[in-house]
């Protein structure tokens, strides 16, 4: 199916698919470099149907079917899409689902648009992975090219090395989440697989001690790896999402 588009106050053209149906809704929002034709995206695009709920899955600028490269966009960028793409094309409380870098943008939603959320699940979350992954471990090489040559290439298992530029390093540093009190007053569920090599369970742990609110639960698939998208583990998600709405 064709996406329609959404153009926002950037100028940015924001790729979307969404279902109408009963509130609260669901937001899909997905990892670094990932798409929502994505097998999490789709899925849960299929149980929304099913359930008649409302349903949003997008691409960020510089993925999938949206405007501009990947290259030119940060955190910042991409919090901005997923704000203008909640603000304009939803209604009413929703649950944001967050997978990877997902889970980072879903709690800076959760600081800019509290009164939207009905709940949150994240899946693999990487919050602040910009700076106390990327930086933090980069080489004295790898932080000699970001600062002097404005980029660095990272070895992907996805597909092509991953461009890593000063200014989403930068940027990042302004995106933090981690660092200040984050106080959820809605239900959460994160899902954390213990095979995942792109997410330690510790970014998981040090998540749920960070959050503060009365129903935060943390869920550890055994061997359930980053992509988090076998039959099981998708109706892993979907549950956790039931779970949340149940609680309305």
């Amino acid at each position: 199916m064709t996406p329609q588009i959404l153009e926002t106050s950037q100028g940015r053209k924001i790729a979307y698919h969404k279902l109408e149906g009963a509130g609260p809704g669901v937001v899909f929002l997905g990892g670094l470099r990932s798409d929502m034709e994505g097998s999490k995206a789709l899925f849960l695009e299929e149980w929304a149907k099913a359930q008649g709920r409302a349903f949003l899955r997008f691409d960020y600028s510089g993925h999938g079917q949206s405007s501009g490269e990947f290259t030119q966009g940060c955190i910042g960028d991409w919090a901005e899409d997923a704000q203008a793409a909640i603000s304009t094309l939803t209604s009413g409380p929703q649950v944001f689902v967050g997978s990877s870098m997902g889970g980072w943008i879903s709690l800076l939603m959760a600081k800019r648009m509290a009164e939207r959320m009905a709940g949150l699940v994240t899946i693999a979350a990487a919050p602040d992975f910009t700076q106390d992954g990327m930086w933090a471990e980069f080489s004295d090489e790898q932080r000699r090219q970001i600062m002097e040559e404005g980029q660095t290439a990272l070895p992907s298992e996805y597909g092509d090395p991953m461009i890593i530029t000063k200014r989403m390093i930068e940027d990042g540093r302004n995106q933090l989440v981690l660092r200040d009190p984050l106080k959820l007053n809605v239900p959460v569920r994160l899902l954390q697989g213990t095979a995942d090599l792109d997410v330690d369970m510790s970014v998981a742990l040090r998540l749920l001690d960070h959050l503060e609110g009365q129903d935060i639960h943390l869920e550890l698939v055994k061997g359930a790896d980053h992509r988090f998208s076998d039959a099981h583990c998708l109706n892993v998600i979907a549950r956790a999402i039931q779970e949340v709405l149940a609680v309305r």
